[in-house]
């Protein structure tokens, strides 16, 4: 058993494609099987095996009581269905079909959103007078124009940024890349930003703090993806805001306010880098109330 599992997660690497942080979640992920089934062989996964797992995750606790959420279980229940798939497949063995390892039901994802005040109190907290405020509007800007995740923005580099076509290439997740649209407001943040840039550092948001660069590329003062969480908690503080928006926050109101303004739902999953529909469709339980009202306003049937 202990044979197959490195060979799996080389596999997911090196023929896949996926990331370092992927291939760590799915090399816990299996661990915690193993530890649990202690087995010898693949074969020996059945269905009994597999519902005694089930059980263990959902009454498992950590040293706080804490328990796992349906959705962290869900993805420990995901990586054993791929491992059996590579089984099956590139090993050749007869081992229990991937599909009968069941998902557990999840409820709806919660998606938190700004409405247009918040927002707006949100992108102008940034004092644009001092250089570390110009570098925080623009990230506020670029967050909300693009949807991003918070580590594909920490991944950019200032030749990324092309202000004249206003667009630039993106690699989300599994190394898929895709195009992103950069805003008229959140251009002039980058211009003024970059504009005050006095330096040739590779990276394009840096930390203004810590020193110098130890390297002549500077990508020792890349800001990091819990760098850019705390930037964007700091400035709902700041904003007086009553909900407390991560990076997320922005993409969930970016894609939020795409749909209410009328645009489709496959052209939202193409810029946020969606696999899925499904993923995308979570938003759809946010912009549903409208519908009601444009039903109210056309439907032939009202008066």
């Amino acid at each position: 058993m202990k044979n197959y599992v490195p060979r799996f997660l080389e596999y997911l690497e090196i023929e896949k494609g996926r990331s370092l942080r992927t291939v760590d979640n799915y090399t816990f992920f299996l661990n915690r099987f193993l530890e649990f089934a202690k087995i010898d062989s693949p074969t020996e996964i059945s269905p009994t095996l597999v519902r005694r797992y089930k059980l263990f995750l959902s009454r498992y606790r950590d040293k706080n009581r804490k328990s796992l959420k349906r959705s962290s279980q869900n993805h420990h229940l995901i990586a054993l269905r791929s491992f059996l798939r590579y089984l099956a497949q590139q090993e050749g063995m007869d081992v229990l079909p991937p599909d009968r390892v069941e998902l557990m039901d999840e409820p709806d994802r919660e998606v938190k959103v700004l409405n247009e005040e918040s927002l707006e109190a949100l992108l102008s907290a940034p004092d644009t007078r001092t250089k570390r405020g110009l570098r925080d509007k623009a990230i506020l800007e670029l967050l909300f124009s693009t949807g991003m995740r918070v580590s594909e923005l920490a991944g950019l580099d200032v030749d990324d940024i092309n202000l004249k076509t206003r667009e630039m290439s993106v690699m989300g997740k599994g190394g898929k890349i895709r195009v992103v649209f950069i805003s008229d407001d959140a251009a002039d943040s980058l211009a003024n930003y970059l504009g005050i840039r006095e330096d040739a550092y590779k990276p394009l948001f840096i930390r203004y703090a810590g020193g110098k660069a130890s390297a002549s590329d500077g990508d020792d003062l890349r800001l990091t993806v819990r760098s850019i969480q705390k930037i964007v908690k700091k400035y709902a503080r700041k904003a007086g805001l009553a909900v407390e928006p991560s990076p997320h926050t922005l993409r969930h109101t970016f894609a939020t306010d795409l749909l209410r303004r009328g645009a489709d739902i496959r052209a939202v999953q193409e810029m946020l880098g969606h696999s899925s529909i499904a993923t995308t469709q979570i938003y759809t339980h946010i912009t549903n109330p409208q519908l009601k009202e444009v039903h109210r306003k056309y439907h032939r049937g009202n008066k």
